[in-house]
């Protein structure tokens, strides 16, 4: 009795050590995880400066208050940052930059960009690629996790995370520097002003090195890809 009494206790105990050990790390994976953006020196800071020049250069839109999302070439979101203080920009329009972000990656060769604002077409009824938005959802596990007291800072909650979905209007692009190597997603204002800011932003990065496009010509492509 004695040595089944030590073995039940035994077993006990390392049951308690395992359940301890499963819900630590279920404790350190609940916050922001870090990801490498795809080039060194692209942060929270450095995309928010991007981000507010871009806004107050002029892009035809109607002036609000912006988000941007870089992903990388796996998809994982790296940075999230927007133009102005908490509750100035559309609430909504943060998981819409990261699904932009997620939509130029994923359908962006290293040899060809397509932005989001290519896919508006083909995507309409009766489009060749009609149904495509639908094809990837964005994850909501993942979307709306954490206070939004955080978002767009360096501690947003999508940061390390896959946000998946698809969109098919103005500001997504894909980034590239020597190669393809992710994916900006911009939100916030008119397609066509989100289209403009997200290239202003690319720009600014330094990660606009377009290889081709849907568009004729290398300037055109760069343009709109």
């Amino acid at each position: 009795m004695t040595q089944l009494y030590l073995q039940a206790t035994t077993i006990r105990h390392y049951a308690l050590a395992l359940s301890a050990g499963v819900f630590a790390a279920v404790a350190l994976n609940s916050s922001p995880a870090s990801a490498a953006c795809p080039v060194a020196g692209i942060t929270n800071a450095s995309l928010t400066a991007a981000l507010q020049a871009a806004v107050t250069a002029g892009n035809g839109g109607l002036g609000f208050p912006m988000w941007a999302t870089i992903v990388d070439r796996d998809g994982v979101v790296c940075t999230v940052a927007r133009s102005a203080a908490p509750g100035l920009q559309w609430p909504g329009s943060r998981v819409i930059s990261a699904q932009k972000a997620n939509t130029a990656n994923a359908f962006s060769l290293p040899s060809f960009a397509l932005s989001t604002a290519n896919l508006f077409s083909a995507t309409q009824p009766g489009g060749s690629l009609f149904g495509l938005q639908e094809s990837n959802p964005v994850n909501p596990a993942v979307a709306y996790v954490g206070s939004s007291a955080t978002w767009g800072t360096a501690g947003d909650n999508l940061v390390g995370q896959k946000i998946g979905g698809v969109n098919v209007f103005g500001g997504g692009l894909a980034l590239y520097n020597g190669g393809l190597v992710g994916g900006l997603g911009v939100s916030g204002d008119t397609s066509c002003a989100d289209h403009n800011i997200a290239w202003r932003v690319r720009k600014a990065l330094g990660l606009n090195n377009v290889p081709s496009g849907v568009a004729p010509g290398t300037m055109m492509a760069s343009s709109m890809t």
